[in-house]
């Protein structure tokens, strides 16, 4: 999972001055033997990284519909802006097959954005590598500091990513973050230092097992925080960016804490996370349905406590220092309409793509500090919006919301999806 991009400025910038560029043409013949396979428009990007990915074999029957899940494996790596395949006829009536590939920017130095519920919109620079040495590899450092007011909270980063290592099929996903800012929600300072390695290992096309390790350090009396956690993942999506069918499935048990602390402040407490995601396609129309659960039993103190409230958590109100929790529920229903589909671009030879979807949806809220939920914990909202779909960030919310209980609607702006935010909204 990819969460380290926030190349806010650049990717906005580039984006909206877009113009369409024609994909290529050719038609393959279906259950003509493959006889070879070519790979064209490969610059940067090593061969393996592509033919990992491949479902047309040599020596088989080509296959549309693998084409398909090929094809939107392929636009899962990010590093693409235009995918499609044509064949060439032999005398034996075999084909050859050739994959037509536009690579997207790879070296971006440029601004650097990031939202999140807690500090707002955060502004500063960033210098990335998008395929690092052609091994899609993803490499990002930053500076970000607070808009209103400027300079109030700060944070340097360094993100490291790729779906494999050593050619084995184990995703991994490294952070390093110095934070330095007052965090108005839960009332601290937080000056802490994170470093953070999670692993993803593929087990068949559907299921992954999960470990994650963590080391934080608050200072100021919070002391030492290891993490480390294991879990599994069935995902059975047709695409990981802008599912459109199929179900993900994510069960994880983290132990946070060594119950010491400076001033005994420090925590010991177990996470048991649940998040489920479902989507269905008619037409334009896309459903999707999702529910995250966090429950932590044991000692977790205030600096910890989850909050709802913004883009990344629940779109009925900002969030504030009354709507925080030990225990959290999100739960969302939103219906989107594509109202343009992917649609590769180029300028100034820089290539990328967009789309543009609007969207409507219900939020449901539930934060609690002991024992079971009750019926005054819950909170709902309505909201709607247009997302635009583009490389790194997966997708720009803006989006208006509206909660019975507050009685005034908010404008949200986002990144990414809202399933990918919430996760990661607190580092």
């Amino acid at each position: 999972m990819k969460k380290n991009a926030h190349l806010l400025g650049f990717v906005l910038g580039v984006a909206l001055l877009g113009m369409p560029v024609l994909s290529f043409g050719g038609q393959c013949a279906e259950g003509a033997v493959v006889k070879s396979i070519k790979l064209h428009g490969l610059e940067h990007t090593k061969k393996r990284v592509v033919e990992r990915e491949l479902q047309n074999k040599v020596g088989e029957a080509y296959s549309e519909e693998k084409f398909k899940v090929e094809k939107l494996k392929l636009q899962d790596l990010d590093l693409f802006t235009e995918i499609s395949a044509s064949c060439e006829s032999a005398a034996d009536g075999s084909v050859e097959l050739t994959y037509n590939l536009k690579e997207i920017f790879r070296w971006i130095p440029a601004p650097a954005g990031k939202k999140t519920d807690r500090d707002g919109l955060m502004l500063g620079l960033a210098l990335a590598n998008l395929n690092v040495m052609g091994e899609d590899i993803r490499a990002e450092i930053q500076y970000r500091t607070s808009v209103d007011p400027f300079f109030d909270r700060n944070e340097y980063a360094l993100y490291a990513s790729s779906p494999y290592l050593f050619g084995l099929p184990i995703g991994w996903n490294f952070e390093f973050l110095r934070t330095n800012s007052w965090d108005n929600l839960r009332k601290f300072q937080d000056a802490s230092w994170l470093a953070d390695l999670d692993l993803n290992v593929d087990l068949n096309e559907t299921f992954s097992l999960l470990i994650s390790g963590a080391y934080r350090y608050l200072e100021g009396g919070a002391g030492h925080l290891p993490e480390f956690g294991l879990g599994f993942i069935v995902d059975k999506r047709d695409s990981e960016l802008d599912s459109r069918k199929g179900y993900y499935l994510e069960y994880m048990l983290t132990h946070i804490g060594s119950g010491v602390g400076v001033n005994h402040k420090g925590e010991n407490y177990w996470e048991v996370l649940w998040d489920a995601r479902g989507y269905a396609t008619v037409g334009k129309f896309v459903t999707g349905a999702t529910a995250l659960f966090r429950y932590r039993p044991g000692t977790v103190a205030s600096y910890d406590y989850y909050y709802h409230g913004g883009a990344n958590t629940f779109r009925g109100h900002e969030a504030d220092s009354l709507s925080l929790g030990v225990h959290e529920a999100l739960l969302n229903l939103e219906e989107r309409f594509v109202l343009l589909e992917r649609r590769s671009a180029s300028v100034f030879g820089i290539n990328f793509f967009y789309g543009l979807q609007l969207v409507a949806g219900l939020d449901g809220s539930v934060l609690w500090d002991n024992g079971l939920p009750h019926w005054k914990n819950y909170e709902g909202a309505v909201y709607g919006g247009v997302h635009l779909i583009i490389p790194a960030l997966d997708r720009v919310r803006l989006e208006v919301g509206y909660s019975p209980d507050r009685g005034e609607p908010v404008f949200y702006f986002g990144l990414f999806d809202k399933t990918i935010s919430s996760r990661w909204r607190s580092r």
